[in-house]
């Protein structure tokens, strides 16, 4: 195998950026094995395979049919997870686990089963894909932006403890996409019969008025493209629109009641 060419595992790569990513990679010269809970087709540029990142057996079923096939892992990509929708009061805390069980949880449990090959290989990068809302709290999306604000301690955490071994790792935060997150996003069960349903329902036209006119998902598995072939990986990169990527910079600059008074007024909350 060329040095150049990288055996990369993305989960999530049946639609959205994921998909993005996979194809970019395999249009690379990578070998790329995506993943999906259902079987899909294969691509001309990317091995399909099956994979709950729910389920621990089919974790490691995918990893070890991964590791079968290609022989290694050079590169995790985590970016399966999806948008939960629902004022905190009004969502389940069985609703709020399932939530932390995709993006989190299962972004643990993939990246622990390839780190037991990467150590023995002595080299690896994991790239996640988190979100700017890993670093902002979203009101009607609390346990999505939990679950990103964990994955950025996870990567802080991760990066120290992988140390000097070989391997690597960063996180991805990008802003609103034009992707299949706005048709996908699941709902609390109570989320339409909050206590002021025209505030919610207001909430969730700004959101999907952000996302369908997001940024294009080229430029994360643009950003992907690069990282993989970098010698040395920052910390975390943020991605998408100007106005977005300028709001992170805010965050960090000013104290922060200014800038929960400068998101109210974006959304509109009187």
């Amino acid at each position: 195998m060329p040095a150049a060419r990288k055996v990369v595992l993305v989960t999530g790569a049946s639609s959205g950026i994921g998909k993005q990513i996979a194809l970019r990679l395999g249009a690379d010269g990578h070998r790329v094995f995506g993943t999906s809970r259902t079987p899909r087709p294969e691509g001309a540029s990317c091995t399909m395979l099956q994979l709950d990142v729910t389920d621990d057996a089919s974790v490691c079923a995918c990893v070890e049919q991964t590791i079968e096939e290609a022989g290694r892992i050079d590169v995790l990509v985590n970016n399966a997870g999806f948008g939960l929708f629902g004022a905190i009061e009004d969502t389940t805390v069985a609703e709020a686990k399932a939530q932390f069980e995709t993006n989190f949880w299962g972004v643990v449990r993939v990246t622990k089963a390839a780190l037991a090959h990467m150590r023995r290989q002595g080299s690896g990068r994991v790239i996640t894909v988190g979100s700017m809302a890993g670093h902002v709290g979203l009101p009607f999306q609390a346990y999505y932006a939990a679950s990103k604000h964990a994955l950025e301690a996870f990567n802080e955490s991760l990066r120290l403890e992988l140390h000097g071994s070989g391997i690597d790792s960063t996180i991805i935060c990008p802003g609103d996409f034009r992707t299949g997150f706005t048709r996908s996003r699941k709902f609390a069960g109570r989320a339409k019969l909050h206590i002021e349903p025209d505030r919610v329902d207001g909430f969730l036209k700004i959101y999907e008025r952000d996302e369908m006119n997001g940024a294009d998902a080229t430029l994360v598995s643009d950003l992907v493209s690069t990282i993989v072939h970098r010698q040395q990986v920052d910390v975390r990169y943020f991605t998408g629109k100007a106005s977005q990527r300028a709001s992170m910079v805010l965050k960090r600059m000013l104290s922060a009641r200014v800038f929960e008074s400068l998101f109210r007024s974006t959304y509109q909350l009187k």
